[in-house]
């Protein structure tokens, strides 16, 4: 199952971010209250492929526009649920409704390897996927988890993610991207304050 997903910042820099869990990571395919216009789920094709690199067996050929139309408002649902989680605000009626109502149909079950027969469909709807990905929302989102989810420090990034860190210390979205800009700016600063100082020393 793949982790995370590969960005393009306008400045032509690829980055990987991986949002500490598939509902964020699935969220991130559009804007999460940082004010962005990427939407990386545009057509059918998008979704199936999304997906595909999550979920073994995806029956492709049956997602439809009602499907992307559903994946987009539970994409909208979470992604609100997880800034307000961010930002300590309270969680809106209306997103835990939508979020509720994917995880509560019938998701994708958990197989053991090794066996000779496989119990259930051959292939996984769009739709089980879908409640799948909303109830790892629901864990995620969840009081006993929701104190891990934060924003990226960066001022002009603000990404949600979920800081699966043994010290609960994870600053940047990723430090391929934000973490590394914030040690250059901290390194340029050092030096600035070095030059400032050299100066002032010399006219003592």
């Amino acid at each position: 199952m793949s982790a995370g997903q590969w960005f393009t910042s306008p400045d032509g820099v690829r980055w990987h971010f991986d949002a500490g869990s598939m509902a964020l990571d699935f969220a991130s395919t559009g804007d999460v209250g940082t004010g962005t216009t990427r939407d990386m789920l545009r057509s059918t094709v998008d979704l199936v492929e999304w997906l595909s690199e999550r979920f073994e067996n995806l029956d492709s050929r049956a997602a439809t526009d009602r499907d992307l139309a559903d994946a987009l408002a539970l994409r909208s649902a979470i992604s609100r649920l997880a800034v307000a989680v961010a930002d300590g605000h309270p969680l809106g009626p209306d997103a835990v409704d939508t979020v509720n109502l994917f995880a509560a149909t019938p998701d994708v079950p958990p197989v053991l390897a090794g066996g000779r027969r496989r119990a259930g469909a051959a292939r996984l709807r769009v739709s089980q996927a879908m409640s799948s990905v909303a109830r790892d929302a629901v864990q995620t989102l969840s009081p006993a988890s929701g104190f891990r989810i934060r924003r990226c420090e960066a001022e002009d990034c603000r990404m949600v993610f979920h800081d699966e860190s043994r010290t609960n210390s994870r600053r940047w979205c990723s430090m391929q991207r934000c973490g590394n800009r914030a040690k250059v700016r901290a390194h340029r600063e050092r030096q600035k304050e070095s030059a400032t100082a050299a100066e002032l020393a010399s006219f003592s």
